[in-house]
């Protein structure tokens, strides 16, 4: 008893120390963001009329890109990993990127003239059917085996990527199908990131049905017992997922094992209180994905990697040490 009261009094001072550490870290990823790129801007002189619109134009929509991107998309996997009961599932693990690019080619396809706003519908309505099914999938899994469904999720997401690939190279459309399943923030300018503060807003509404998702994270029996309408809170939840997964794939292209690594990392420190946790995994997500981008500006400069290439060589490492761990813990 003593050892548990011990314990519960160092996770009290836990958030507020890692937000104090956040913050500074934070901050120097946006100076440092700002900063990096092929032109100069001067910073001996006074900043001419060329360097503020460099910043107005090009480095601030980037950076602000890359923190809404690795927030959302943190914060969606957090939403996941409550719903589906498991770990290992995030929206690059359960097929839901894949299918937003699904939906985004068969618009293109179909309707080429059509309006960003349709494309956004049609890439969300995919995204939603795809998570959908899978979690119809995943329901039919034995329970006593957990790692199943992430693996599930992975085989059903590369089926759709393959299927997205043939149909893009059919077509001559291997281009765009590139753009949507590589994460690059190389191409965000002022006007071409702004259906991000989309899922921002998504962040909002996740936020405010936090207390309700820790709760359909116990079951649907012990939901339904506590007098939770856990379909309604399961769709909600889904649709925040799909928005933000098609809000991202359509501006900047996937960016795999953010929403798998990031709530992994804060959940193992803070506990599964998502109200708790949702801040400093958005603040987390955020950052790290602005770290990967400047990172991989930085490695071949003054070339660029893109930021899902860096994030996916690190997250794939912590993704097997995450399923290693649970395996030795088991074990």
């Amino acid at each position: 008893m003593t050892r548990t009261r011990d314990r519960s009094k160092r996770l009290q001072g836990v958030p507020a120390g890692l937000f104090w550490l956040a913050g500074p870290v934070l901050a120097g990823l946006v100076v440092a963001s700002l900063l990096t790129g092929v032109a100069d801007l001067d910073l001996d002189g006074r900043f001419s009329g060329e360097a503020v619109e460099l910043l107005l134009v090009s480095r601030l929509p980037r950076t602000l890109a890359a923190l809404l991107s690795g927030a959302s998309l943190a914060v969606a996997g957090t939403i996941m990993q409550m719903l589906a009961r498991n770990r290992f599932v995030e929206p690059t693990t359960a097929g839901t990127a894949e299918c937003a690019a699904l939906g985004l080619l068969l618009v293109t396809l179909l309707l080429p003239s059509s309006s960003l706003f349709i494309k956004m519908i049609v890439a969300s309505a995919s995204a939603l059917a795809g998570t959908a099914l899978f979690v119809t999938l995943i329901r039919r899994l034995p329970p006593t085996q957990p790692l199943m469904i992430p693996l599930t999720g992975i085989v059903f997401g590369s089926v759709v990527g393959s299927v997205v690939m043939f149909i893009a190279y059919e077509t001559d459309l291997l281009q765009y199908a590139g753009v949507w399943m590589t994460g690059e923030f190389s191409g965000v300018v002022k006007g071409r990131y702004e259906l991000l503060w989309g899922s921002g807003a998504a962040l909002v509404i996740a936020y405010v049905f936090a207390d309700r998702f820790t709760i359909a994270g116990m079951g649907k029996d012990v939901s339904v017992s506590l007098g939770l309408n856990y379909r309604q809170v399961l769709w909600i939840g889904l649709l925040i997922v799909s928005q933000i997964t098609a809000f991202t794939v359509i501006t900047v292209g996937m960016l795999p094992f953010v929403g798998l690594v990031v709530p992994n990392i804060v959940r193992r420190t803070m506990g599964d209180n998502t109200r708790q946790v949702l801040p400093l995994v958005a603040l987390t997500g955020g950052a790290l994905v602005l770290a990967s981008d400047v990172i991989g500006r930085l490695i071949r400069y003054p070339y660029e990697i893109p930021a899902a290439t860096i994030f996916g060589v690190a997250g794939t490492a912590i993704f097997l040490w995450l399923l290693f761990s649970r395996q030795a813990q088991r074990g």
